[in-house]
């Protein structure tokens, strides 16, 4: 009887505590890749700007030059 009851608490016990160290890591690797993704998008958003921005730069500098 006390060693089905041991064996009660402990199968409980391992069945209800909880182990989050694989969670934490699956919580970091998803902001992980969702920093990636934002800064993705927001470089491709920039980036058309600035490349527009250094486009026209550099057609006042050639044009000023002639």
């Amino acid at each position: 009887m006390l060693t089905q009851l041991k064996f009660l608490t402990s199968y409980l016990q391992a069945r209800f505590t909880s182990d989050e160290k694989g969670a934490a890591l699956v919580e970091y690797a998803l902001l992980v890749a969702l920093i990636a993704v934002a800064s993705i998008v927001i470089l491709g958003l920039l980036g058309v700007g600035i490349s527009n921005m250094f486009d026209r730069v550099n057609d006042k500098i050639s044009t000023a030059g002639a």
